[in-house]
């Protein structure tokens, strides 16, 4: 049943992404607002198909952290595609740190462009920190929520901070701007695991953790940060795998009892 459903999931989500960048082509002509609804419009379908054909939904806790004025930077776990389509729904109109390369893909680069993210180039370190300094500076002053995948890259469940180590990146922002950062643990990756074509139904858990103050010294910051959200998301993981017995396999068969 669960390869059945994702079968069925791949094939509607894939068809239905290519209706909605072919049918709001259009969008492209008017302001920025115009490609946030139709991020609005794809996600919220994609949630639908999530819902009936996977079997799979999500839950927010923590949302008390999240400052009032929108000017923030989360710090997310990224163990899956799942929570990058996700975003639009947490924070409305977040700005997403991401790959250059991305906005090389045809018609989606363009939309990603056009909701003005910050995008960075891995292959050259001084650019890459330029532009999130910057971007950080100008999403900050536009009242927009950001959000940065620390570890820089999609990691497995069984990846810590020692295997998959934090990036600097997110000290530079916090450094030259003067943003709390809000750290996101979760456990998608049970549910839709990195660079898998089976999806398996449950409840997937988002949790904001308490802010990080401004003011702390680098290496303070990152071990805040690492602690965090690497202690939360194996609890979440934890959680998970007892309401949801299927999802223990045995390419994670030391999850319940592993240290963190």
């Amino acid at each position: 049943m669960i390869l059945l459903r994702s079968i069925l999931f791949n094939i509607f989500f894939y068809a239905y992404t290519i209706i909605i960048c072919v049918g709001f082509i259009p969008a492209f002509l008017f302001p920025r607002g115009a490609i946030v609804f139709v991020t609005h419009v794809w996600l919220g379908g994609v949630k639908i198909l999530e819902k009936y054909i996977l079997g799979l939904t999500f839950e927010v806790r923590g949302i008390e952290y999240l400052p009032k004025d929108n000017k923030y930077i989360v710090a997310a776990k990224h163990q899956s595609a799942y929570e990058t389509l996700k975003l639009h729904h947490l924070f409305g109109d977040p700005t997403i740190v991401l790959k250059k390369e991305l906005l090389s893909i045809p018609l989606f680069g363009h939309f990603l462009k056009k909701l003005d993210v910050i995008a960075i180039d891995r292959s050259n370190k001084e650019a890459s920190m330029s532009s999130i300094v910057e971007g950080t500076r100008r999403m900050g002053e536009n009242g927009r929520p950001i959000v940065i995948f620390p570890q820089g890259t999609r990691v497995s469940v069984n990846d810590t901070a020692k295997t998959k180590p934090y990036k600097g990146g997110i000290v530079k922002m916090y450094r030259s701007n003067d943003l709390p950062i809000i750290p996101l643990a979760l456990n998608s990756g049970l549910f839709w695991a990195r660079n898998s074509f089976i999806k398996k139904p449950g409840k997937v858990i988002f949790e904001f953790l308490p802010p990080i103050e401004t003011g702390l010294p680098d290496k303070k910051v990152m071990k805040a940060l690492e602690d965090r959200i690497e202690e939360k998301t194996i609890q979440l993981m934890r959680e998970a795998m007892e309401e949801f017995p299927y999802l223990i396999a045995p390419e994670y068969p030391d999850l319940l009892t592993a240290d963190k």
